[in-house]
């Protein structure tokens, strides 16, 4: 067994800790997520032409220009909503990039999120993903996949969330051995 790779353990313990699964789950409501961002969007866009004749950018454009407050409104309601929506994929959107550019096997990870959680159309089995990997993963097999799919998770919650603790004091004793281990 390499040095770098996890022991069947230790992943086990990466995939019970409460962080891989704010992760698992944020990638699990990724595809909901981007089509209920996007229907909310097609669907405030068409309710303002209906009802003001006009575009949103118009609408608003028009109303600040007039010096009226829209606070407290249902439109603000709907545009803080879309809002902190359109930020949490921005962040995860992110998030990925920097794995994919910045992670020692960010490339792969990103093919195996890519097609387990982000593409646009959701795959139907383990076999079909594994199939679209093959160009972007030599020699890819369903126990690779498996083995490589929760450390992809884990390298996109380091990002997302920071490093726990635990991570922390282990890193910081491969630098510092001697001071970390008074403490």
């Amino acid at each position: 067994m390499r040095k770098n790779s996890l022991s069947a353990v230790e992943a086990q313990v990466n995939q019970d800790s409460p962080m891989y699964h704010d992760t698992w789950k944020l990638l699990k409501s990724y595809r909901d997520a981007v089509w209920n961002l996007e229907l909310a969007v097609q669907q405030v866009r068409h309710s303002f032409q209906i009802e003001f004749g006009s575009s949103i950018d118009e609408f608003l454009d028009s109303i600040y220009l007039a010096g009226a407050d829209v606070g407290g409104s249902k439109l603000e309601e709907y545009a803080k909503s879309i809002e902190r929506s359109n930020k949490m994929l921005n962040t995860l959107t992110a998030a990925v990039d920097l794995m994919r550019t910045k992670h020692k096997h960010g490339e792969q990870y990103y093919w195996i999120l890519y097609y387990s959680y982000l593409s646009p159309q959701e795959l139907q089995n383990t076999e079909e993903i594994i199939d679209k990997l093959r160009p972007h993963i030599a020699n890819i097999s369903h126990r690779t996949y498996y083995r490589k799919r929760p450390a992809a998770i884990e390298a996109l919650s380091t990002i997302l969330w920071g490093y726990t603790s635990k991570n922390c004091i282990s890193v910081l004793n491969q630098f510092f051995p001697e001071e970390n281990s008074l403490a």
